[in-house]
């Protein structure tokens, strides 16, 4: 017999009660028993979890550990890099997409939030770039369209009236008016039309009145030009700027001489 045997009650130790099936046991001594549930409320399925209990497993919560009702873990907070991205995309362009894709890693990374703001800063930034581009690209061509051409073409093609150069050669006059696009083609081959002369004004001069420009065109476009070589049946023409495209920085006067019949080679030698 062991000293335990001494406090057993007679005829041997009492075997500890064993839970009955669908028996609900009673609490132990000095627990609070679980409130009665409401009326006509249904009671909860086995396993779940009891309010003030532990919880499930879900993100935010730790496993195992008890909270109060209604206990709800703290969002994550906003990733830095998401907010930072649209104005980026703004402001900088390309640099908003570089900055939306890093906020987008570090939100798949860290568990952060703000995934539509790096979205959005990202197509902001390749809206921006594109526009920029455009824009670059409308320039370029605005600009190749002031350069004077380099001197005599070697292949035909169509250029700005206001590139032309003292010698180019024309395919043709074109008809009389505004003139902006000509066709411009190689002296040697066949053409109808040479600019002969060439006036340039001054680029921070006045615009002195369309009448004033056209004179001061006309006084280097007469017959002298051409020598006494000149091929018959020759016209001169002068081309001024006009007050618009003068605004828009045309400062060249031009004397060209046309025929319907094709004209030498190089009529300045």
């Amino acid at each position: 017999m062991t000293d335990d045997d001494l406090f057993a009650p007679p005829g041997g130790r009492a075997a500890a009660p064993q839970p009955q099936p669908g028996v609900t046991p009673p609490p132990p001594p000095g627990a609070t028993p679980p409130p009665p549930p409401p009326s006509g409320a249904t009671p909860p399925p086995p396993g779940a979890p009891v309010p003030g209990g532990p919880v499930p497993a879900d993100p935010g919560f730790a496993a195992g550990a008890y909270y109060a009702p209604g206990w709800q873990p703290d969002r994550p907070r906003v990733e830095p890099l998401a907010v930072a991205s649209l104005p980026a995309g703004v402001v900088l362009g390309p640099v908003g997409i570089g900055v939306g894709g890093a906020a987008l890693s570090r939100v798949r990374v860290r568990g952060t939030r703000g995934r539509g703001l790096a979205i959005a800063g990202m197509v902001v930034g390749a809206a921006v770039t594109a526009g920029w581009a455009l824009g670059a690209f409308a320039w370029w061509q605005g600009d190749q369209a002031r350069s004077p051409l380099a001197g005599d073409v070697d292949a035909p093609r169509t250029v700005s009236a206001r590139q032309l150069v003292l010698g180019t050669c024309l395919d043709a006059l074109p008809p009389d008016g505004e003139v902006s696009d000509v066709r411009a083609v190689p002296c040697a081959d066949e053409h109808r039309a040479q600019v002969v002369a060439r006036t340039d004004f001054g680029a921070t001069e006045v615009w002195p009145g369309q009448g004033a420009v056209d004179r001061r065109v006309a006084r280097v476009c007469t017959p002298e030009t051409l020598g006494p070589d000149a091929p018959e049946d020759t016209v001169l023409v002068v081309w001024s700027p006009t007050e618009e495209s003068w605004r828009d920085g045309d400062r060249t006067g031009l004397c060209l001489v046309g025929s319907t019949e094709p004209l030498p080679a190089d009529l300045l030698g």
